[in-house]
């Protein structure tokens, strides 16, 4: 099974945690890290933005990614919130095994 770890970004730590726990709960994810006070330059409509962050990493299977990113969708308040897949190549097997049980439908 294809693990796959999803970094997103939210506008403050309250609206990272909503999402979070709707993963969790849902078995969209077997676990999400948040990790507040992340400042971020980008350009968006044609203006340099300098803003604070979260970030998230969800870790789940290459499986629920679609509908990981679609329930992300749902919940965010961002217009085009950031939401990557990332598989990972390799680890310890354990934990990558309890992220595939923790996702089963």
């Amino acid at each position: 099974m294809q693990i796959n770890f999803v970094y997103m970004t939210a506008g403050n730590k309250e609206e990272a945690r909503k999402i979070g726990k709707e993963l969790v709960a849902s078995k969209l994810a077997a676990c999400v890290n948040i990790l507040d006070n992340m400042n971020s330059m980008y350009m968006w409509n044609g203006e340099l933005q300098d803003d604070s962050e979260v970030v998230c990493i969800a870790k789940t299977t290459e499986e629920r990614v679609p509908d990981l990113i679609a329930k992300v969708k749902s919940l965010h308040s961002y217009d085009c919130p950031c939401i990557v897949s990332l598989p990972v190549l390799d680890g310890h097997q354990p934990f990558l095994d309890w992220v595939s049980d923790q996702t089963k439908r």
